[in-house]
């Protein structure tokens, strides 16, 4: 025990699961994934409580560690942040675009430049060297996700309006991104989205650590018709890679419509993908690829896959007892059912609405109606 409290005020990732002894002394600002659920979204934001209660269902999700909201709270009150947050969000108007800029620059550049804590440093530290341990890698990859308090809820989405990171390394890296991450529940859009919902509750922010999915697939899905509402159906999107192509709108997902009930794909739109997202060779952040002429308009999913989708997608619905807005990713070079792993799920918060006359895409619709988005890279 002694040498564990050394070990930690050196700043010494141990890499090795806590032992029973340990677990009893209990990290204060960080807990597993898998020991979290709904009930704890208040502590660590609804994406890692909503993890945590998928797991919980058996749902295959990647491993990872949450933040809570209070490692947030001490970074701002040790940093001495409150009054300069405070300063910067009284001039800011909901349709004043240049002192929402404004507001969201002088809070980013003063979270940005301050410290993270050593207690939640550390933290971090024995976080991400348990996911070292599990994975049998030195510096496993991660993606770093804002869970804000209040995101992913039945009442409201934050969906797209803070930041994730993905393809983070090494302890130092994911403390930067995990600081991003709380420098973006100010920007000039979140801001905006609380003024307008004229919210009193306190802005604090989770953040989730997940191991990365090196996805050949990937996509979202709906446990309903986006269009109509029919519960029958299970809609879906799908691009080669990560979603980044998707979510910045450089291409057009295929798109299918599949029975729920006796999974035949009603409808099968294959799109053009020319680009694609991937891990950069060199260990750190993603590139993007041209994707070779003979995969552009080849579809993304088989039969397999889509019925592995839509099995999911119904336990998922059916664990929640509500529809749900799915990010999912197939795995490079495993086979499914293994290969394929949900990576999010929130409540669809706002009714289907009529299908416009023309769409650029099932995506836009379902971006459009929903509210939903995926990650995007870091901003330099």
């Amino acid at each position: 025990m002694l040498i564990r409290r050394l070990l930690r005020a050196a700043r010494i990732v141990v890499y090795r699961p806590a032992s029973t002894e340990e677990e009893q002394i209990g990290a204060i600002y960080t807990r597993g994934l898998a020991e979290l659920r709904g009930a704890d979204a208040d502590a660590f934001g609804g994406k890692s409580a909503n993890l945590g209660e998928l797991l919980a269902a058996g749902i295959p999700v990647p491993p990872g560690f949450a933040l809570s909201a209070d490692a947030y709270r001490v970074f701002v009150s040790e940093a001495g942040l409150d009054g300069a947050i405070a300063a910067a969000l009284a001039r800011a108007r909901p349709d004043d675009v240049d002192a929402l800029t404004a507001a969201s620059k002088a809070i980013d550049e003063a979270m940005r430049s301050a410290p993270m804590p050593d207690a939640v440093r550390i933290e971090v530290a024995e976080g991400y060297g348990e996911l070292a341990w599990a994975t049998g890698e030195a510096e496993p990859p991660v993606a770093v996700r804002s869970s804000a308090l209040g995101e992913d809820s039945a009442d409201a989405s934050y969906a797209g309006q803070q930041e994730s990171f993905l393809w983070v390394r090494g302890v130092e890296h994911v403390c930067d991104a995990v600081r991003d991450c709380w420098a973006s529940l100010f920007t000039p859009h979140a801001i905006s989205y609380r003024l307008a919902l004229g919210s009193s509750d306190e802005t604090a922010m989770g953040v989730t650590v997940q191991a990365m999915v090196d996805a050949e697939i990937s996509g979202v899905l709906f446990t309903c018709n986006p269009v109509s509402g029919d519960p029958s159906m299970v809609a879906l999107n799908a691009s080669w890679g990560l979603g980044i192509g998707v979510v910045g709108g450089e291409l057009t997902p295929d798109d299918y419509l599949v029975s729920k009930i006796t999974g035949e794909v009603v409808r099968r739109t294959v799109s053009t993908k020319h680009v694609e997202y991937v891990p950069d060779p060199l260990g750190r952040g993603t590139v993007r690829l041209e994707v070779p002429a003979e995969r552009c308009d080849e579809p993304c999913l088989g039969e397999e896959a889509l019925a592995g989708l839509v099995e999911v997608a119904r336990r998922i619905e059916r664990h929640y007892g509500a529809h749900q807005d799915v990010e999912w990713a197939i795995a490079r070079s495993q086979r499914l059912p293994e290969a394929l792993l949900i990576v999010q799920a929130r409540p669809v918060t706002t009714p289907p609405k009529a299908a416009p006359k023309r769409s650029a895409s099932a995506l836009s619709l379902v971006l459009g109606t929903f509210g939903a988005s995926g990650d995007y890279e870091p901003r330099s």
